[in-house]
């Protein structure tokens, strides 16, 4: 386990209690055949997140109660695996036991929210490397017909050990599709929407209740760099009774607040951001590739400094372990901007019923679907029967399950008797 992730991520020793309300029913579980909590590292509205290991290896599993009024796991899931991009972590494992939603994917490090609280404060090389890369992800997305709308420091993550300069997005419970995959025409433009997202980064559009598009994840994108610059945002800490009043006050004071004043001490390159970002229609296609080359040149040109990657918070142990992936960020897209028309591999398409407000995406189910381009995909005809069957299906149609659910021999069952783990049993929707 690498030393310095355990540095800055101390394992808190937990008081002893005999209320079982504060024990963990989770670390030293085993869950979806195979991986192992080995620790938390997170918590949010949603759920919790372990770090977990399976066969030498290390990812992030993460937790939603099924007793949730609301349930975002699965979708998000799945959304994450159809955009399936070079800065989205990869999902390995999405299931269910009788109290959680599982989703397993690849570990990261930090995010940025965890670096700003050390550090306080970022550079301006170091934001304008990190807008730089916001901006590579969100168009990744966006040409795959999803707006994220939840865009904040917490959502964006460092990649781990050898991907530690490369910046991650993730937490898509809140994502939805914003246009016709097929058309490519963008849904109607629809007021009086509820607010969607955190309201110290929301757009003023998202804030006066108005339906979002590309534009409101940009411009949500800009108030988190400067949050990061400034250290702070000019509408925090207000404080009112209710939730409802909250947002309204920080409406009128993001439109009270002018880029020149949010923006006076820094180069003009985030004020045009912020005017930019600000003034785009509802349908207008954003220009990334400008606003890339902006931070690229302010950076090189302007502060005659390395475009490297070495951020305020990179130590020479995360530099020696970088590996050649640093090159996609230095402008090489060939991954990013590959064939929409690939993603057709996957065994999910997003639902183009009710402008894909009700449920933003839907799995193929194997009696549903008799055309287009996804009938070559097997396995998903039989994710129904893998649930119910415990993965124990032999058909040809069940070989990458199967290869993938090892731990369900009886070898492997010692294995995790001998290690004296509690194996939960959970169904498997899909692994990876």
């Amino acid at each position: 386990m690498d030393e310095g992730w355990k540095k800055r991520h101390p394992v808190k020793k937990a008081k002893k209690n005999n209320s079982s309300e504060n024990e963990d029913k989770i670390i030293n579980k085993v869950f979806l055949t195979k991986y192992e909590a080995v620790q938390k590292i997170g918590e949010g509205a949603f759920g919790k997140v372990y770090k977990a290991q399976s066969n030498g290896e290390y990812y992030a599993m993460k937790f939603e109660p099924r007793a949730n009024e609301y349930e975002y796991l699965e979708e998000e899931a799945i959304m994450m695996r159809y955009l399936k991009g070079p800065q989205i972590p990869v999902i390995k494992c999405f299931g269910k036991n009788m109290e959680y939603n599982i989703m397993v994917m690849e570990l990261l490090g930090d995010s940025l929210e965890f670096n700003f609280t050390i550090k306080k404060k970022f550079s301006v090389k170091t934001t304008a490397m990190i807008g730089y890369q916001m901006l590579t992800i969100l168009e990744f997305i966006h040409d795959r017909h999803i707006i994220h709308r939840d865009i904040k420091p917490d959502n964006f993550l460092m990649g781990y050990k050898e991907k530690n300069a490369i910046l991650y997005l993730l937490d898509f419970g809140l994502a939805k599709k914003f246009r016709s995959s097929k058309t490519l025409m963008q849904y109607p433009f629809v007021r009086k929407k509820k607010m969607t997202g955190t309201a110290r980064y929301a757009s003023i559009h998202a804030l006066e209740e108005m339906e979002q598009s590309r534009r409101d994840d940009l411009e949500a994108m800009a108030y988190v760099l400067l949050y990061f610059l400034r250290g702070s945002l000019p509408w925090q800490g207000i404080k009112v009774k209710s939730k409802e009043n909250r947002y309204k006050k920080i409406l009128v004071k993001k439109k009270e607040t002018t880029s020149d004043v949010l923006c006076e001490t820094f180069p003009e390159e985030f004020k045009y951001l912020v005017d930019y970002t600000r003034n785009l229609g509802y349908t207008e296609n954003p220009d990334y590739e400008q606003l890339r080359n902006n931070f690229m040149e302010l950076v090189k040109e302007k502060m005659c400094r390395d475009f490297d990657f070495i951020y305020d918070w990179t130590t020479k142990s995360d530099i020696q372990q970088r590996d050649d992936n640093i090159d996609i960020l230095k402008g090489n897209f060939g991954e990013n901007k590959m064939n929409i028309n690939k993603n057709k591999e996957n065994n999910f398409i997003i639902n183009e019923e009710n402008n894909g407000e009700n449920k933003n995406i839907e799995q193929k189910n194997n009696n549903n679907e008799n055309n287009n381009n996804l009938n070559n995909n097997k396995e998903n005809n039989n994710q129904n029967n893998n649930t119910n069957n415990n993965n124990e299906n032999n058909s040809p149609n069940n070989n990458n399950t199967n290869n993938n659910n090892e731990n369900n021999s009886p070898n492997n069952n010692n294995q995790n008797n001998n290690k004296e783990t509690e194996k939960v049993e959970a169904s498997c929707c899909f692994i990876v």
